[in-house]
């Protein structure tokens, strides 16, 4: 997933990002309104993680902004502000999660995921594809019953192909949903990626579309 975070508290958020970044995310921070609609002009975001006071204004002003023009991007709100009318309101102005600071990381990847997976329309954590049992919960393989251990990035990478069954990925589109504005990438790094989930999963559970990108194979 590629993932914005909209956050100003520098220890925070450079925790979160870490957090994002050790699950194998891709996570473009930055500390203002202004700065996300920005990165929301040229970026299409998977997640957006929102906090609600701002330098530059309330998240809430933001997030009902958003969602009074269609745009649908799952947002989590991460605050300070506790009290359930906060919540209500946050929940009332469109957010899906809603996390009172200060709260524990490994919680976090919890609720991306649980909203990832709500919004890839399949609620449900545990998956099969073939020969592989897949949790999407505790982010574990096992392919005809044996444990197959996976990095955290070609975790994310195969995660991403799960989220879109059947549908082509470009290689610039996994990419953007691996790193971050800036990140330096291999021109080869996707095809290196895909080999290694090949080699551990099956030969077939990546198809290349010469030229195009890539798909899941079929279960």
């Amino acid at each position: 997933m590629r993932i914005l975070l909209i956050e100003d508290d520098t220890v925070l958020g450079t925790a979160v990002r870490d957090q994002i970044a050790a699950d194998g995310q891709s996570v473009d921070w930055v500390s203002r309104l202004d700065a996300a609609a920005d990165a929301m002009a040229v970026a299409a975001y998977d997640l957006i993680l929102l906090d609600l006071m701002l330098p530059d204004g309330l998240g809430i002003g933001f997030l009902k902004t958003l969602r009074s023009r269609g745009d649908v991007t799952p947002v989590i709100i991460l605050t300070a502000l506790d009290q359930i009318s906060d919540r209500i309101a946050g929940l009332n102005a469109g957010a899906d999660d809603y996390l009172v600071k200060p709260f524990d990381l490994t919680e976090l990847s919890a609720r991306i995921g649980s909203v990832a997976r709500r919004y890839s329309g399949n609620p449900n954590p545990i998956i099969t594809h073939g020969a592989l049992d897949i949790d999407l919960a505790s982010r574990s393989v096992h392919k005809n019953g044996k444990a197959v251990q996976l990095t955290a990035r070609e975790w994310a990478l195969f995660d991403a192909f799960l989220a879109r069954p059947g549908q082509l990925l470009s290689k610039t589109q996994l990419e953007d949903k691996l790193y971050a504005f800036g990140a330096e990438i291999e021109s080869n790094t996707i095809e290196v990626h895909v080999s290694r989930l090949r080699k551990k999963l099956g030969a077939d559970v990546i198809h290349t579309e010469r030229g195009m990108g890539y798909r899941l194979g079929t279960s």
